[in-house]
């Protein structure tokens, strides 16, 4: 499948080669909608499609948002519940028939239709209850209505917090203070302006046929298997030097200002990705030339890629360079609280969770699995956001079996017909569900998971199905246990404590957690302005999540890519995924024998193993 969007130029106008990036996604994409994605590798992609109001300056560290199709930064009220955004005339779609042959300019207006769609109930957006958190005046009311009354949305019904003053200027207003409001609309791989004649052109289509007026269009999809980007022949002019204010000491960041100063963005003509999401062969395709980058080194071949923490000498007199980053991300295992099983705020239930967690050894898995890549986490907050302290300590972070037999002695989890495994405190069987899927690496964690729930008499079963549908049950409250990992968009850490609140149930708040504590915590958060008193709040939310462990967060990862020499300019964010623009293809790289250092990041510096 093709897009019907502008025709992109594969090659550059003076007859040479294509600039081309090429490389392997690990996991399936679902779609191009912005409004209809969540998942992190669909999400990788839109961004460079659709462009939001702000975005981060690619080589600031700490994180700094700025201007993309806004013309300057907000101007706020003192109550922090007024927002006027002025947008940056002149900016354009990429063609498609949708428009009739109009060369179609961004206005106000599609920012109030793109953030309307969330609120469709048709549009069946699962980031709805992050767009009904931002507590847009009239907004939540009017969806309301329409679910109540089953009528169609009605898209030109004016909504009191979100509203075009004129062609370029929005203004949001909410009822209580956001501090920070605009950190939403920096995310361009959800708000990312789209067109309402694009969308209402194609119905049904509209995960297929994205237009935006970003710096590359989607030439090519076969779904799950291979996906075509080529440069915007139109992109309005954006140049390097505009985008990056690094830190003085950030010796890496200046030296890419130096060397990309007055460049036009973007540097390269196309992106070929693959979809490939066996380690073996991933890798094994990068080593072959297929791919000239390779996005997340599998944790099974890090030894090999770099022994000793360093590039491997075949690699590095390649050319190749590594670049290592703590992520800002959690791997975590979700319990559905409202399943039978494992679900539940009663003693024996939170015992019984308590007790998974503590019978599962992540050291493990990071040592024997994940190679080293990563360290134990000790709380739902992400690195790199507000929140996180490298310093705090929690149960979440402990391996101990013996405590973990002692809580299940003591609530009644017991071996009651001889058969060796424990039954619930009634006497029935006990079987733990978990949904998993199929790839061999997953299989090396599901074993040593299943052997440590086995070592306290856990009967532990698996249910495998592609990422996908697993993500679709989970969301659907059809599950018992899954095991994922989920990544920071945004610096700040209120994402992390939506994952606990009762209004993003269906939405982030996997486990289906609800406790009117932890909202009166969540929503006390949302309108303090960061400071200690903010800070307490997050140390509260830490305790309750780990007393009643709805989520036994497991590891953050050390993140290594590796590019091959004629790639140039990379540097992974810390949390914003549009970064294709910023990079170059070397036609004639030069290729340095004995090359083996590691490029750790500014200001993503691999934290210590614990």
């Amino acid at each position: 499948m093709a897009s019907a969007g502008a025709q992109a130029q594969s090659a550059p106008p003076d007859g040479s080669p294509p600039k081309v990036l090429r490389f392997a996604l690990r996991v399936a994409e679902t779609g191009f909608d912005p409004a209809k994605v969540s998942d992190l590798y669909s999400r990788m992609i839109t961004p460079h499609i659709f462009e939001g109001l702000y975005t981060y300056d690619h080589l600031a560290r700490p994180a700094r948002m700025k201007p993309l199709t806004a013309a300057a930064l907000p101007e706020v009220s003192d109550d922090f519940r007024t927002w006027t955004v002025r947008l940056r005339p002149g900016i354009y779609f990429t063609d498609d028939p949708a428009f009739k042959g109009q060369r179609r300019e961004l206005t106000a207006q599609d920012y109030v239709y793109t953030i309307k769609r969330f609120a469709d109930p048709a549009v069946l957006s699962p980031s709805w209850s992050e767009v009904e958190e931002m507590g847009l005046l009239g907004l939540k009311a009017y969806r309301d209505e329409v679910r109540k009354r089953g009528i169609p949305f009605d898209y030109d019904k004016p909504i009191e917090g979100l509203r075009a003053l004129d062609r370029y200027t929005l203004q949001f207003k909410v009822a209580e203070t956001r501090p920070r409001l605009m950190e939403n609309f920096a995310q361009s791989d959800l708000y990312g302006a789209v067109a309402r004649e694009v969308i209402e052109a194609y119905p049904g289509q509209s995960a297929a046929h994205p237009v935006g007026t970003g710096p590359f269009v989607l030439t090519q999809w076969r779904r799950s298997s291979r996906i075509v980007l080529e440069r915007n022949p139109d992109y309005r002019p954006r140049f390097y030097d505009q985008e990056v204010q690094p830190a003085e000491g950030d010796a890496e960041g200046q030296a890419l200002k130096a060397r990309f100063k007055g460049r036009r963005l973007p540097m390269i003509d196309r992106v070929e990705l693959s979809i490939i999401e066996e380690n073996q062969p991933r890798w094994l395709s990068f080593l072959n030339g297929e791919f000239n980058f390779i996005e997340r080194v599998p944790e099974d071949y890090i030894n090999q890629a770099l022994p000793n923490g360093r590039i491997a000498p075949n690699l590095a007199k390649l050319g190749m360079k590594a670049y290592r980053v703590s992520a800002t991300d959690v791997l975590f295992t979700s319990f559905n609280m409202e399943d039978p099983v494992v679900g539940g705020y009663t003693p024996e239930k939170v015992a019984l969770r308590r007790a998974i967690g503590l019978a599962m050894d992540v050291g493990r898995e990071l040592r024997v699995a994940r190679r080293g890549q990563g360290y134990v986490a000790q709380s739902l907050y992400l690195p790199n956001t507000t929140g996180f302290d490298p310093d705090f300590k929690s149960e979440v972070g402990d391996f101990d079996p013996a405590r973990a037999k002692a809580l299940l002695d003591l609530y009644g989890y017991v071996d009651k017909d001889g058969d060796g495994w424990r039954d619930l405190p009634d006497g029935r069987p006990l079987v733990l569900e978990s949904l998993t899927t199929p790839e061999a690496f997953q299989r090396q964690i599901d074993e040593i998971y299943q052997k440590n729930l086995a070592a306290v008499g856990l009967k532990l079963v698996f249910k495998t199905g592609k990422w996908p549908e697993n993500l679709k049950a989970m969301r659907a409250g059809r599950y018992s246990i899954w095991s994922l990992a989920t990544s920071g968009s945004k610096p700040d850490g209120q994402d992390s404590l939506a994952r606990m609140y009762s209004g993003q149930i269906n939405g982030q708040n996997y486990a289906r957690f609800s406790m009117p504590a932890l909202d009166k915590l969540y929503n006390e958060a949302s309108h303090l302005p960061d400071g200690p008193q903010r800070e307490a709040v997050f140390l509260e939310t830490k305790r309750i999540a780990a007393a009643y462990m709805p989520y036994k967060y497991r590891a953050h990862r050390y993140i290594t890519d590796i590019t091959r020499p004629e790639i140039v300019g990379y540097r992974r964010a810390p949390f914003w995924q549009n970064w294709w623009e910023y990079v170059d293809i070397d036609a004639q790289p030069a290729t340095v024998a004995g090359r083996s250092s590691v490029t750790a990041q500014a200001g993503t510096a691999p934290a210590p193993l614990r």
